[in-house]
C-alpha cells in the first residue's frame, strides 16, 4: 500500500469513529487538543507528516487506540528448527553425503514476500543428477503439515538447484527422522500414510546414495542416529520390520546424551 492511500485509510477510519459516536470536527479536536483544520486535514488524508503519536492521540479521545500489526511471511516451522538436536542431525546428514560424493547445501531459503521456507539439505549426485530434498525431523507432531511442506519444497527445489548451477534430472523428497521410540510409535500410528506417500525406505536410499539404483522421484522416508558410525546410516522403521529399539526413548533422551548434565 503506497502512503497516499494508507492516509485515506487512516483518515476515514477516525472520520468513522468519530461519526459513529456522533461528535463533530469541532468537539474532536477539543477533546484531543488538535486543532479543527487539523482534524479535517487528517479526515481526508491531506497530512502528509502525520504520526503515529498523532494518530493515537484522536482515537484515544474517542475511546479508541492505535494498533499496529504486521502481516509476517508465512515461514514455515523455521523457528523450531533451530534446536540443538536438529543442528546435530542436518550436520550428520550433510558429512554422510559429502563422503558419498554429494554435493550439498543447507538451509537452502525458497518462496517469496508472500510465503518463505527453508529446506534443510539440497543435495545433489553428481554421477547421476539426482536431487535430494531432505527434510529432517527430530519429532513428529503433524505429518499433514509435514507432506504440504515437502510437497511446496520439491516443487521449489529444480529451481534451487539450477540457481546453484546444478543439473537436477529427477528430484527425491526425503523424510530423516531421529531413531527414537517415540517417533516410530508416531509413524505406525500414521502407517497407511507413510505407505502410501513414502514408498522408498532406507535401503533405497542406500543404494540411491551410493549412485547403483535408478529412481523415478519418489519420496523416501528413515530413521537417523547421528551418533552412529554405521556405514549404512539410514536406518530403517518398526514398519520396515525392525524389531530391536530405537536408540533413544524420545527427544528428551537423545538431548540427554549429546548434552549430559553437569
Amino acid at each position: 500500500m503506497d502512503d497516499r492511500l494508507l492516509l485515506l485509510r487512516v483518515g476515514a477510519t477516525i472520520k468513522e469513529l468519530r461519526e459513529a459516536i456522533r461528535w463533530t470536527q469541532r468537539e474532536l479536536a477539543a477533546r484531543s487538543g488538535v486543532s479543527q483544520p487539523l482534524v479535517c486535514a487528517i479526515e481526508n488524508g491531506r497530512l502528509t507528516n502525520l504520526t503515529f503519536a498523532r494518530v493515537n492521540q484522536l482515537l484515544v479521545a474517542m475511546g479508541g487506540r492505535l494498533i499496529v500489526d504486521v502481516a509476517r511471511p508465512w515461514l514455515g516451522d523455521r523457528p523450531l528448527q533451530r534446536d540443538p538436536a536438529h543442528v546435530r542431525c542436518v550436520t550428520y546428514v550433510r558429512q554422510r553425503l559429502e563422503r558419498a560424493g554429494w554435493l550439498v547445501m543447507t538451509e537452502v531459503e525458497i518462496g517469496g514476500d508472500r510465503s518463505r521456507g527453508w529446506i534443510d539439505l539440497l543435495a545433489i549426485d553428481p554421477r547421476t543428477g539426482t536431487v535430494l530434498v531432505i527434510e529432517v525431523k527430530t519429532e513428529i507432531h503433524d505429518v499433514g503439515a509435514i507432506e504440504r511442506a515437502l510437497g511446496w519444497y520439491e516443487r521449489e527445489a529444480w529451481a534451487a538447484a539450477r540457481r546453484n548451477g546444478w543439473r537436477p534430472r529427477t528430484v527425491i523428497g526425503c523424510l530423516l527422522v531421529l531413531a527414537t521410540e517415540a517417533s516410530d510409535a508416531r509413524i505406525q500410528v500414521n502407517r497407511a500414510v507413510f505407505e502410501r506417500d513414502f514408498p522408498l525406505r532406507w535401503r533405497d536410499l542406500v543404494a540411491i546414495m551410493s549412485g547403483t539404483s535408478p529412481v523415478n522421484g519418489r519420496r523416501a522416508l528413515a530413521m537417523i542416529d547421528p551418533r552412529s558410525h554405521r556405514r549404512a546410516w539410514t536406518r530403517p522403521a518398526r514398519i520396515d520390520g525392525r524389531r530391536s529399539a530405537a536408540p533413544y526413548a524420545d527427544y528428551v533422551a537423545f538431548m540427554s546424551r549429546i548434552q549430559p548434565a553437569a
